[in-house]
């Protein structure tokens, strides 16, 4: 080769930046710095020995709770108004005289938290797909209920105590707010000048492309995809998207819901696979605004899920947000390809049932 030519550019190898079209940012991909995928873990965390129920645990059917309520003794999913909310809905307004460097606003709304199931010892991948369905049903159950009032309704898990979570039982959180919180007023924004600039709803163009290229998607099924994306900026973070255009959970049919509760825990489970532990993340919905948007053209908007997991390398190794991704760029080494790739390999029978095969698989 000629010593005054350049290289061919190869993601592989070569760094580069890969634009996020939902957030109008960018990323920068360091991919010279892992040249392969990672072939497994280094070490594990100790075995998690989760009561399946521990009557101290706030969550638990028949726990008293902080504020000295008793749960119920619930068999399926269960709902209560979070004892210690962010958001409450008589907060005083803050008023509007200020300076410009020192503004405020009036925040308003409601926090719940949601319990899966009634065991501890169990996690969405670990539970039957009817059961993850009555999950998805009450998720849009709420959308109807607190988005007739509040503009956003921001529906969250964080799963493991690596991601905050302070309690070991399977639960996620739903916030609703009279203000459209930071993340999904970038959202809105870009999907809505893709969609003035290209006559196509962003996501929806997004995902038929990448079910076409196969080259980021994870699994798949007639309803819906889940794809490493192209700008991801956590190692293994995945996106999950419907293949038809909607705009908000209560939206989904039967069907879809039937096949939403199939790809979760397929995923789920190829995530807890990947190092043989109980995968932590944080991942949440983000759909259409509603409040006084639900009279509105929402027509840009596209329904979708977000995962956002921090391990890196194994069990206990993970990635930081430091550095330079706080003060300059957001940065990766692995390739989104190279992690779609890894992930896509992996089995779909959950490690948990394989180890106890010989001695009948676990109670559900």
């Amino acid at each position: 080769m000629d010593s005054t030519s350049k290289p061919t550019f190869d993601p592989k190898e070569h760094q580069h930046l890969r634009y996020n079209p939902l957030r109008d940012s960018w990323v920068l991909v360091s991919a010279h710095r892992m040249k392969r995928p990672w072939k497994g873990q280094v070490e594990k965390p100790p075995e998690d020995n989760t009561p399946r129920h521990d009557p101290n645990n706030p969550l638990c059917p028949g726990s008293v709770r902080a504020n000295g309520e008793v749960n119920p003794e619930y068999d399926s999913t269960f709902m209560f108004d979070n004892d210690f909310p962010a958001l409450q809905p008589d907060a005083p307004d803050p008023g509007s005289d200020h300076h410009p460097l020192f503004q405020s606003k009036a925040a308003r709304g409601v926090c719940k938290v949601m319990c899966f199931h009634p065991w501890s010892d169990i996690t969405l991948p670990l539970m039957q797909p009817a059961e993850i369905r009555k999950v998805i049903d009450k998720w849009a159950d709420l959308i109807v209920e607190l988005g007739a009032e509040y503009t956003w309704v921001q529906i969250f898990e964080n799963k493991g105590a690596m991601m905050g979570c302070s309690n070991p039982h399977p639960h996620c959180q739903v916030w609703a707010s009279n203000f459209l919180p930071n993340e999904a007023a970038l959202a809105e924004r870009c999907q809505r000048d893709f969609l003035q600039k290209h006559g196509e709803p962003l996501l929806v163009q997004y995902a038929r492309m990448e079910a076409q290229a196969q080259e980021r998607v994870v699994v798949e099924n007639e309803h819906w995809l889940v794809v490493v994306p192209y700008w991801a900026t956590w190692p293994f973070q995945t996106l999950l998207l419907p293949r038809r255009h909607v705009f908000r959970l209560p939206d989904l049919t039967a069907q879809e819901r039937d096949s939403l509760a199939s790809i979760m825990k397929r995923l789920l489970t190829k995530y807890d696979n990947l190092f043989e532990v109980s995968f932590p993340y944080s991942m949440g919905w983000h759909g259409a605004p509603t409040g006084s948007h639900l009279q509105e053209d929402m027509s840009h908007w596209q329904l979708h899920a977000h995962y956002y997991p921090p391990l890196l390398r194994s069990a206990t190794i993970r990635k930081f947000m430091v550095g330079y991704e706080m003060l300059a760029n957001e940065q990766r080494d692995l390739t989104p390809e190279q992690a779609a790739d890894q992930l896509r390999k992996l089995g779909e029978e959950h490690y948990k049932m394989k180890k106890t095969e010989g001695d009948g698989e676990m109670e559900n």
